[in-house]
């Protein structure tokens, strides 16, 4: 209780960190028990429905790994005083997973009391065969199927603090700015082995016999040649993604730069580690949803409703991730920031090496988003 009582003192960003968490198990858990409801009718298909859970159970989980990596830089002084109290890394990170998997815990169950009031004679006939109406529930059957939820959460946060550079008063290791020559090279044998399997895909002769993987959400049939190549091209891109950051940043602060291109250039070299990763991850997810949304609109099909509350799902946390990282990187950067303004730095400076290493890292994610588009063999 006394590590309780040092971890309270909740600000409306933890506050607003904690009900997104809770809001989005919430929706994860109403997938999982629709996909409970469909089996218990003997509809068929219960497979293919829970794979079509992990989307979001992984965003969910990537969401709470960036929020729970951002709690030591944002709360030292919290940190600092656990420290104090006697607990190690070992019980902050598990007190931060607790608290992460104690969110998503109770938007479960409060979607599984939605999900049993409706259950009780009070949803309508659109809804019965999503709830399972008129064949007895087991009660270890929703129990077990939502406590996958915190717990994957709950491991996620777990496993992203890192130590132990976050805890105050440990040695901080240097920012490195650098990429390991294989870090660099990985992606080209990525890159190829995807679009050699994409130019398979494509060959002419090939027949639409072989677009055998239907995909969900209304959109065309295709061959797992060209899925599976397409896929391998968007991650050697997202892998590129942290290294291209480090090199505009490289190219902001060449020859003799002024002041607002050296602190954007050197800015944005120091933050390509951080960055380079959610924001790989939300380009790719841009991506898709744009060759989805074109293929709708080529076909005039009507999106299920489920198809879109998934994806502003998927794309809300991978939204939230990315702010948890900024917030988290900023607040590293908070005593050079304090430096800066000692030395009586102009607010219109930061203001614009804060423009221009946007300006930068969107040039990045247009080249790497655009590729990845242009690539899609759905297009």
């Amino acid at each position: 209780m006394y590590y309780l009582r040092l971890a309270r003192g909740y600000r409306a960003l933890d506050l607003a960190r904690w009900l997104l968490t809770a809001t989005a198990a919430a929706v994860v858990a109403a997938f999982l028990l629709r996909a409970l409801g469909r089996a218990l009718n003997g509809t068929g298909g219960n497979l293919e429905r829970l794979l079509w859970c992990l989307p979001p159970l992984a965003a969910v989980a990537w969401f709470a790994a960036a929020a729970a990596r951002a709690v030591p830089a944002q709360h030292p002084e919290r940190i600092t005083g656990l420290t104090a109290a006697g607990a190690g890394p070992a019980r902050i990170r598990l007190l931060v997973a607790g608290e992460i998997a104690l969110a998503c815990a109770l938007g479960s169950a409060f979607t599984l009391l939605l999900f049993l009031i409706l259950r009780n004679d009070i949803a309508g006939p659109s809804l019965a065969p999503d709830l399972g109406m008129g064949v007895p529930l087991p009660p270890a059957a929703p129990v077990a199927l939502l406590a996958v939820l915190p717990l994957v959460a709950g491991v996620s946060a777990a496993c992203a603090i890192r130590f132990p550079e976050s805890l105050p008063g440990r040695p901080a290791e240097p920012v490195r700015t650098r990429y390991a020559p294989l870090r660099l090279l990985l992606p080209v044998p990525v890159l190829l082995a995807g679009l050699g399997l994409e130019l398979y895909g494509l060959r002419p002769d090939a027949t639409d016999a072989e677009r055998t993987l239907a995909l969900p959400g209304g959109l065309p049939a295709t061959s797992p040649a060209l899925l599976i190549g397409w896929a391998l091209t968007a991650v050697a891109l997202g892998l590129w993604t942290g290294p291209l950051l480090a090199l505009a940043g490289r190219l902001l602060a060449l020859r003799r730069p002024e002041p607002l291109r050296l602190l954007a250039g050197r800015g944005l070299t120091a933050r390509a580690r951080g960055l380079g990763t959610p924001l790989a991850v939300l380009t790719a997810l841009l991506a898709l949803l744009l060759v989805a949304w074109r293929n709708w609109a080529r076909t005039d099909t009507e999106v299920p409703v489920l198809t879109l509350v998934e994806g502003a799902l998927v794309l809300a946390c991978a939204v939230a991730a990315l702010a948890a990282r900024l917030h988290e990187l900023r607040a590293d950067r908070r005593p050079a920031l304090d430096a800066l303004d000692r030395l009586g730095t102009p607010t219109g400076l930061l203001a614009g090496t804060a423009a221009l290493r946007a300006l930068a890292a969107g040039g990045v994610l247009l080249l790497t988003g655009g590729l990845t588009v242009l690539l899609c063999p759905l297009l």
